[in-house]
């Protein structure tokens, strides 16, 4: 089995290990909160962003690390990164100036990061030989919605069942694959879409649901998969079965959902004649020879 196919398949444990925790220096309940990461990671940061704001816990802003605008005021800043060594990651926290307070989650402390923020939350337990993450990100917004408050008491086992269970029928076959989210599972949906181009390379998109009905769902056909991450907004789910595309639901937790969506990737990956632990043109951390300096607005 591929490193990423066991990472995928520890990942219950890994959820019931993270909700039994409850580290320091995560943001609190009224605190104005900036989230930030990278690829994977920033996807997780827009799904934690419209948990908080939404259950009315504080305003809470996500933005790729590269494009975080240190000069607006915020209580509170959330960086997520596996490696602790993501370039854009350390300089956003560095351009904070020290003046706010910084607190990262990553998976390994023996790296930059801890010098960079001025709280660590150490989920070694998930870290990840792969260079296409799963667990780790998975893992993380679990224990950020438990944290929350709005974790199912279930969530493990239901990820459980989510490596159980069949993938979509006809999805091996597909050539084009939508991912569609709302509220914060547009962070998921933007996730999946990315495990599926980093693992199998396949053509592959992510959208608010409801704009994919603007414009997008024009390239849905026979050879498309439509995934809804989460319940479906009404009346959508009929379009798209119109076009002839394969549509795929689940009672499943999202996040769990999403745990389907990894394996597919993993599978398509091996249908194609590819390594899954070995993406194209990727690396397990990106790290850049000059880092940006100085204050960007």
């Amino acid at each position: 089995m591929t490193h990423v196919g066991k990472e995928i398949a520890s990942q219950p444990d890994c959820w019931r290990r993270a909700l039994e925790t409850d580290p320091a220096g995560l943001p609190e309940a009224g605190e104005r909160v900036a989230v930030i990461g990278c690829g994977t990671s920033f996807y997780i940061a827009q799904a934690y962003a419209v948990l908080r704001e939404a259950a009315g816990i504080g305003e809470t802003d996500a933005f790729a690390a590269s494009e975080f605008p240190a000069a607006r005021r915020y209580d509170r800043v959330l960086a997520i990164s596996r490696s602790g060594t993501t370039t854009e990651v350390l300089d956003a926290l560095r351009r904070t100036g020290g003046t706010t307070p910084t607190v990262a989650v990553t998976g390994d402390l023996a790296t930059p990061i801890t010098e960079a923020a001025g709280t660590v939350v150490d989920l070694g337990f998930a870290d990840e030989r792969s260079v296409v993450q799963t667990r780790f990100a998975t893992t993380c917004l679990a224990l950020l919605r438990g944290r929350l408050g709005l974790a199912p008491a279930d969530l493990p086992e239901q990820a459980e069942r989510a490596l159980r269970a069949e993938l979509p029928r006809g999805a091996a076959e597909a050539g084009q694959f939508t991912f569609l989210g709302t509220g914060w599972t547009i962070g998921l949906a933007n996730e999946a879409a990315l495990k599926l181009r980093e693992a199998s390379n396949v053509w592959t998109e992510s959208y608010a649901a409801m704009e994919y009905r603007h414009g997008p769902i024009s390239i849905t056909g026979p050879d498309s998969v439509v995934w809804f991450l989460g319940e479906p907004p009404a009346g959508l789910p009929a379009q798209v079965r119109a076009t002839g595309a394969t549509l795929v639901t689940s009672d499943l937790d999202p996040l769990a959902d999403l745990v389907r969506a990894q394996r597919l990737a993993v599978a398509l990956a091996e249908a194609r004649g590819l390594d899954p632990d070995r993406p194209q043109g990727l690396t397990r951390s990106v790290v850049l020879d000059a880092a940006p300096s100085g204050p960007r607005p």
